[in-house]
């Protein structure tokens, strides 16, 4: 398991050049470098030929929208269950209002009808309808991808593109984030938590009770599985922006999988070595819009 550590970038460090395409390997011995000095680039780095920029448009899928549409099946789906239930939730309501009143008015004859309404007051508001948790983190989670997508749409003026919930060719899994550019090319998972995010003595990243290491096998597969769809020798690299919990540094790389501060990615990305031409982003974008479709 690779050791955790911060993300060499800072915000004002803006690198540049040309070299070639990256492996995982490469990826690694670049961030480890620029760790250790981030003021020089690797061998091979040519920081005297700026990558031109151009803008490209290329639109396929919603941001959030496949996690939208399946947060309002749930909703749907539990509200007729709950539905259901209604006969029997205002027998609970009258017979505990009318009990509350009986007591009250034993207590104070005039305290009966006030004691009986708060009691159904009470009661209605413990068996009102609430979706579940489960419906509730799909739609935390589309407004993460929302979220994110905002974040990097101002990308798209210098030569990114920025392509959202892409379904993945015979399979299941989908794209929250395709983002292809002079740095790269990224698969970015959001994801919105509460609290905070904490690395253990091990190097494993939690939330609160629960490891991470799913959620980093997950976008890791994501990477390796859009890889082989765009079918082009670029690596895909693996992003977790994470809105909501506090990031340990703001930015760690964990598993082989950076985890940053949503609001950090457009500029960690900004700052990254120069490895595509807007040539080859305009080819590997159209690519993409032909080869994916949107998952909702």
């Amino acid at each position: 398991m690779a050791s955790p550590r911060p993300w060499p970038f800072d915000d004002d460090d803006r690198p540049s050049g040309s070299v070639r395409p990256l492996s995982h390997a490469d990826l690694q011995a670049i961030l480890a470098h620029l760790e250790d000095d981030p003021d020089q680039l690797p061998t091979g780095t040519s920081a005297g030929r700026p990558v031109l920029a151009r803008r490209v448009r290329a639109s396929v899928g919603q941001p959030g929208g496949s996690a939208h549409a399946q947060w309002r099946r749930l909703r749907a789906a539990e509200w007729a269950a709950w539905t259901q239930t209604l006969p029997w939730r205002a027998a609970a309501t009258l017979g505990i209002t009318v009990g509350g009143g009986v007591l009250g008015r034993l207590a104070a004859p005039r305290l009966g009808l006030v004691v009986g309404v708060l009691a159904a007051m009470a009661v209605g508001w413990g068996l009102r309808f609430r979706p579940s948790p489960d419906a509730i983190a799909w739609r935390r989670g589309a407004v993460g991808e929302r979220r994110t997508a905002r974040l990097l749409g101002p990308l798209e003026r210098q030569g990114w593109v920025v392509l959202h919930d892409l379904a993945i060719p015979a399979s299941r899994a989908n794209l929250d984030h395709l983002v292809i550019g002079p740095g790269g090319v990224f698969v970015v998972d959001s994801k919105h938590y509460r609290g905070r995010l904490r690395l253990d003595p091990s190097g494993r990243l939690w939330h609160g009770r629960y490891p991470l290491t799913a959620v980093l096998r997950a976008v890791s597969f994501e990477a390796d599985r859009a890889a082989q769809v765009l079918a082009d020798p670029q690596v895909v690299v693996p992003i977790v922006a994470v809105h909501g919990a506090q990031v340990p540094w703001g930015k760690v790389i964990t598993q082989g999988v950076p985890v940053v501060s949503a609001r950090r990615l457009p500029s960690m990305l900004r700052t990254l070595p120069g490895v595509l031409g807007p040539e080859r982003v305009a080819a590997l974008a159209d690519r993409a819009r032909v080869r994916f479709h949107p998952a909702a």
